[in-house]
């Protein structure tokens, strides 16, 4: 891949595996000064030290004080940060309403949603004085349409998806470009989880339909390039044919 994102400083939230570890791969190989996080230092640092200049920061999103922290050492150690991978998210409490754990409900709230949410809001004064900046919110289909046993998360994704056109409402005159991008279904641990659960159509695909993290690691990092420039302010899915043409993903075959 060539260097369209050499000088870019940017941030990979649950970076320690799966689409998160794949991105900071991906936007490293095209020149970006990757900054893994993770809850665990050491689940970042074994990422991080795959990547050239890679830097690995705790980061639990569901703590507005970690957000901030993390935010200003990586303004102290680098540069304020100009692309922000908000991959971090919980796919449980798995089951119906009236069987989960309302901590655990709470939880997936404050990661998937208002997590992400206060990370861009963590960014945003350091993109504003540079002019510009590229957020990317991992959404999903269930931030469109109803899962059985998924009321967290698709209730988090939903709310996602609303903050991701906020984002462009209120700062797309200002140089920031904002993404919501579902990656479709993807061969990660969140999957295993989903299969283990048995509710809804999901959990019965086979393993080996699921796609590899390197492809839409891979559609994330021409985002975050001049590629990604038709797509600002949009949710937009990996299966879109205009997408896949302009990250360089093959068609899909009908």
């Amino acid at each position: 891949m060539a260097k369209s994102l050499e000088g870019e400083i940017a941030i990979v939230t649950g970076g320690a595996r799966g689409i998160g570890a794949a991105t900071a791969v991906a936007l490293a190989e095209a020149g970006a000064r990757v900054i893994v996080t993770a809850r665990k230092q050491a689940d970042a640092e074994k990422v991080a030290e795959q990547i050239e200049g890679g830097v690995a920061l705790p980061c639990d999103v569901s703590d507005p004080i970690a957000i901030e922290w993390l935010v200003r050492e990586v303004e102290r150690r680098l540069s304020p940060p100009t692309i922000l991978i908000n991959n971090a998210g919980l796919i449980g409490p798995i089951g119906r309403l009236d069987s989960v754990d309302p901590l655990a409900f709470a939880a997936n709230i404050n990661a998937t949603l208002t997590g992400a949410a206060l990370m861009a809001r963590a960014v945003l004064p350091g993109m504003l004085a540079k002019g510009r900046g590229t957020i990317v919110n991992l959404s999903s289909g269930a931030a469109h349409r109803p899962l059985e046993g998924w009321t967290a998360y698709c209730a988090a994704k939903a709310g996602l998806a609303m903050v991701t056109q906020m984002l462009a409402l209120e700062y797309a005159a200002s140089g920031i470009r904002v993404f919501g991008f579902a990656p479709g279904v993807v061969d990660t641990a969140m999957q295993s989880e989903i299969r283990a659960s048995g509710i809804n159509p999901v959990s019965q695909l086979e393993r080996s339909s699921l796609a590899d993290p390197a492809l839409p690691a891979k559609a994330i990092a021409r985002l975050c390039g001049p590629a990604g420039n038709p797509f600002a302010g949009k949710e937009i899915d990996i299966r879109d044919a205009d997408l896949r043409a302009a990250c360089g993903l093959p068609p899909i075959e009908s």
